[in-house]
């Protein structure tokens, strides 16, 4: 997979920009604030239909601007593939394959697979859950495209039930529980159980197949003097259900089963707080190092070498289920590693994924790296060929 060629078009500070990438690795130069991140989050967007930076569509788009445009064109093992994203300040997006407007934009997911890795994957151990579950759900979309799918579902239902549970218990009493109310809540919560569900056997069976190349990883970049050992937690226990090796949990029938029993458990405590309680939204990921979780006890170093070990893990899985490598997008990181783990991500890379890495100095680069790559300049979102 290889990213031929980037346009952006009155996105985030960018008016105009295209961009040829000519070589494997592509060195992307310059001071903060003008524009390198911005340049990254644009593959980002067409990678995963999402920014770890935003979830608002009118932060993308410049000032003053109805709408931005991000395109870009593919090489792929199966042929070439042009895809954009049309950005609305206000309204919805639009998504383009090989000229053809898609009635849906998840739809375009897996045309471009890429893996960012920037200072914020830090918030995966520092963190809520929710920055855990995130993580995990960017990278099933690359694994499975038609999880987005599913998730979307399970998240308007989510939302549906959540909005029933207010109206009812809004003011704090149940009087207003009717039989008709019972019924159009039993029908939500089987949605929910069997749509939460797939989401399970999806993020656990992603977490099965990631957990061994990450500890891989770990041991490698500690020295052989860590253990890293990653565990799914979720909301709904399926230890009872272990995962063939296929991935794929035991009855389906009986975790859906299990869900609704847990529903009724918090019933009460739903009514008191008037929320759903039970679902893989509020699912989390264990990260342990020597069997101490990294959260809480973890060294700033322990804390880069275990994220550094996911994003390696993540490109090497990526590339194992579909066939070809993704792109790997550095954000500014070196500058958070040392030198170990710097050589340890370099050495990784070679010239076996396409990669864009922003810096404000060279410094960090051999002169090999540096002949060898593509090196851009960026000033006040303007990017320019450079000769180091």
């Amino acid at each position: 997979m290889y990213l031929t060629y980037l346009a952006l078009k009155q996105f985030r500070n960018y008016r105009e920009q295209a961009v040829q990438f000519t070589a494997p690795k592509t060195i992307v130069v310059g001071d903060n604030a003008q524009g390198k991140s911005n340049l990254l989050e644009a593959v980002e967007l067409l990678a995963t239909l999402k920014s770890h930076r935003t979830s608002r569509d009118r932060d993308l788009v410049q000032q003053d601007q109805p709408l931005a445009q991000v395109s870009a064109s593919v090489q792929r093992d199966l042929g070439p593939a042009e895809i954009a994203l049309v950005l609305r300040a206000a309204g919805r997006r639009t998504a383009i394959l090989n000229g053809e407007k898609l009635r849906r934009q998840l739809d375009s997911l897996g045309t471009l697979n890429a893996v960012q890795f920037s200072s914020l994957d830090l918030n995966l151990v520092r963190g809520g859950p929710g920055e855990r579950r995130a993580w995990l759900d960017t990278l099933l979309v690359q694994l499975e495209p038609i999880y987005a799918h599913i998730l979307s579902q399970y998240n308007q239902v989510l939302k549906q039930r959540n909005a029933l549970i207010k109206r009812l218990y809004g003011d704090g009493s149940s009087d207003s529980d009717t039989s008709s109310d019972r019924t159009e809540l039993a029908l939500w919560d089987a949605q929910l159980a069997t749509l939460g569900t797939h989401v399970m056997r999806r993020r656990a069976r992603a977490i099965q197949r990631l957990a061994p190349i990450a500890q891989n990883w770990h041991q490698a970049i500690s020295g052989q003097r860590e253990t890293l050992h990653l565990h799914y937690q979720p909301n709904v226990p399926l230890q009872d259900f272990p995962l063939s090796p296929d991935g794929n949990t035991g009855d389906v029938q009986t975790i859906q089963a299990n869900f609704l029993d847990k529903i009724q458990q918090r019933a009460v405590a739903e009514q008191h707080q008037r929320t759903t309680l039970v679902g893989p939204h509020r699912d989390d990921i264990d990260l342990i190092i020597n069997d101490t979780p990294s959260r809480q006890y973890g060294s700033q170093g322990q804390q880069r070498t275990l994220v550094l070990a996911l994003k390696l893990a993540e490109l090497h899985l990526i590339e194992s289920v579909i066939g070809e490598p993704p792109l790997l997008l550095l954000d500014d990181v070196l500058a958070e590693l040392d030198l170990h783990r710097q050589n340890q991500l370099l050495e990784a890379i070679q010239d076996r994924f396409q990669t864009i890495i922003t810096t404000t100095h060279l410094g960090a680069f051999d002169s090999q790296w540096k002949t060898t790559s593509q090196v851009l300049t960026v000033r006040q979102g303007q990017i320019q060929p450079s000769l180091y």
